[in-house]
């Protein structure tokens, strides 16, 4: 329970900063945005940014030691299309990532998954009252590849489908402006599929055993801030997006909130190399890891943290 309180508070500290951050950001764009004649902000917005960055160590007589050979390659495709027209506003976006590493050579070569994702969301609303909308969103997650527990490569753990997860939710959402947005959703289903047999029958990710879905019903936040044209001449070449999702089950320990926070930074260097920074953190009561205490193996949620640092060519477009 305290660690459950541990996370609440960080949450809390997480979105009051996102919102002071968005506060401010209201103030500096809203003289720009008043200037803006409608039709320049009325259809439809797109863009999107593609990564690829590769990196290669070999080693020969190396007296300091090391790796003989390593190698690694991530990519990253993120697009949106966004249609706002008088009173209405449709955000979608889909977000693809994949990375993996080789190292070493011979029997002992290991290759394994170092990131992997499919995220795509869309989110309709009508015009409540000023910068508030009622709004409607479906959002889809879940991977491609196979994942292991490495050194143990001969049993998956992941799949595609397995997990997927699948969000519909009903609220409000708050757009001050077309950086910042903050739903929140006091109708939401949630529904984790887990689609192979192995992995349904273990119960992995929190479904019972022998079953392929589990359903939940809550509530639901989601805030995103996403910036690429900062006119600061420092800032002016970065591009960044931080977006967190909070889920509370109304049915079974709804003071167990999901947390979901990812951000993503793009720095460009010139036109086509970039340097990326990608950041997830995670936590959700119903994935549990194996822990051993007083030599008894218990199973327990933990904060899941993935980081990812690449330097290599990117478009943006």
């Amino acid at each position: 329970m305290r660690k459950t309180k541990n996370i609440t508070l960080f949450a809390v500290i997480v979105i009051s900063g996102i919102f002071n951050l968005a506060a401010a950001q209201v103030t500096e764009a809203e003289g720009t945005l008043k200037k803006q004649a409608f039709d320049t902000v009325a259809g439809w917005k797109t863009g999107g940014v593609t990564n690829l960055a590769f990196s290669q160590t070999s080693l020969t007589n190396w007296a300091a030691g090391g790796e003989d050979f390593t190698m690694s390659a991530n990519g990253l495709f993120s697009v949106f299309a966004n249609y706002k027209k008088k009173n209405m506003a449709w955000d979608n976006s889909l977000d693809i990532g994949y990375g993996r590493l080789w190292q070493g050579k011979g029997d002992e070569a290991i290759n394994k998954k170092t990131d992997d994702k499919i995220d795509f969301l869309s989110k309709y609303g009508q015009l409540a009252f000023k910068n508030v909308y009622y709004a409607g969103m479906v959002n889809f997650k879940t991977q491609m590849d196979e994942g292991y527990n490495y050194p143990n490569d001969s049993v998956a753990i992941s799949k595609f489908l397995a997990p997927a997860y699948l969000t519909v939710a009903i609220g409000l959402d708050y757009k001050p402006n077309s950086y910042f947005s903050a739903f929140a959703a006091p109708l939401t289903g949630k529904v984790t599929f887990v689609t192979d047999e192995v992995l349904s029958n273990a119960g992995a990710f929190g479904v019972d055993s022998g079953k392929v879905s589990k359903k939940e019903f809550g509530g639901y936040i989601r805030m995103i801030y996403s910036k690429n044209d900062f006119k600061n001449e420092f800032l002016k070449n970065i591009a960044f997006t931080t977006k967190v999702d909070l889920f509370s089950n109304y049915l079974k320990n709804p003071d167990c909130i999901d947390i979901s926070w990812e951000t993503q930074i793009a720095m460009k260097v010139n036109k086509y190399i970039s340097v990326n920074l990608n950041t997830h953190l995670l936590y959700d009561d119903d994935i549990r890891f194996d822990v051993v205490e007083n030599n008894v193996t218990k199973k327990t949620p933990k904060v899941q943290f993935k980081e990812i640092l690449g330097i290599g060519f990117s478009y943006k477009f």
